[in-house]
């Protein structure tokens, strides 16, 4: 099979023709349909993600593919999986018990790019924050793929959101997601105008940086804080004398995490995001579909901040 593999840490991606995978026991071989790029694979071939495998490996941790062989599952379902790498490439294997079946009215590239980024949204919103109906819910990097379904999750759960993108085209795209309230970023001012609007409730943040710090001191009492990633480059430093005199909670969220130490939470999550879908009330956005033998691109895409949504890679 072709498979797209970085072979050290920060090298280039290389084309390798290499055999297909065995499936081991309770494992299925999927041929893969579609794979979708995430910014924890940036961080992968960087070798500054918190579970890099070893040298050399295949980026891509969520796939839509087709069942060719191997235990728990008939031999020709459409599934989504999680698979942690080994997606940007023809074949890989996946554990039974990880992958969903796709609906039938729901594509390749949307099945592919739907369950790290809505996963993310919805676990995070409801199991981590608590997010209720009529609480106002701040989106942070709003245009990105865990930006999007935080804004279209939000708004089914009942909240008016503030969505924060940077430039005129993102935060349109942001606003046609569902979001209330937009930020341009590149001329606004986050913390003035948040609390213009009463102040938030739950702060969802994939940048970091000054960005936190902003939302930080828009935040009413009792606010949640999600930081779940670092897409500026900036891990910020929390002044806990702002926590105490707000009653603040910073929640810490990684969902690969549930994978592990409480699957079931996932798999009631995803159930519930396959129904939204059926009846219409999730769009996944995919800016872009990239064939397997320009993978880098994806990834540049992200890294370069020029996708919006989800990127896919399609063999």
């Amino acid at each position: 099979m072709k498979t797209m593999q970085v072979q050290e840490q920060g090298g280039p991606l290389v084309a390798v023709e290499e055999a297909r995978p065995v499936p081991g026991r309770g494992e299925v071989l999927l041929r893969i349909k579609a794979c979708g790029v995430n910014f924890a694979d940036t961080l992968m071939v960087k070798g500054t993600y918190q579970e890099t495998p070893p040298y050399p490996f295949a980026p891509g941790m969520e796939v839509c593919g087709i069942v060719e062989e191997g235990a728990g599952l008939p031999v020709g379902t459409r599934v989504a999986a999680m698979i942690g790498h080994g997606g940007f490439a023809e074949f890989a294997t996946a554990p039974a018990a990880a992958c969903v079946p796709v609906p039938d009215g729901m594509s390749d590239a949307h099945a592919a790019a739907f369950l790290v980024a809505y996963g993310t949204a919805h676990v995070g919103l409801t199991h981590r924050a608590r997010l209720q109906a009529g609480e106002t819910l701040l989106v942070l990097g709003a245009a990105g793929g865990v930006g999007l379904t935080a804004i279209e999750v939000g708004k089914l759960l009942g909240a008016k959101v503030i969505a924060c993108a940077r430039g005129a085209a993102k935060c349109a795209i942001a606003k046609e997601a569902g979001a209330d309230h937009v930020i341009d970023t590149d001329s606004g001012d986050i913390r003035t105008e948040v609390k213009a609007l009463g102040g938030a409730d739950v702060v969802w943040d994939p940048v970091g940086g000054a960005q936190f710090k902003a939302a930080l001191r828009a935040c009413k009492p009792e606010a949640r804080l999600l930081p779940l990633g670092f897409a500026s480059g900036e891990v910020p430093q929390i002044p806990a004398n702002i926590l105490l005199v707000k009653n603040l909670d910073v929640l810490g969220f990684y969902w690969g995490a549930y994978m592990t130490f409480a699957p079931e939470v996932i798999v009631r999550s995803l159930q519930t995001l396959f129904a939204w879908y059926g009846e219409g009330k999730l769009r996944p956005h995919v800016s872009h579909e990239v064939p397997l033998a320009e993978a880098a691109d994806a990834l540049d895409l992200l890294i370069s901040r020029k996708a919006t949504g989800k990127v896919v890679v399609t063999p």
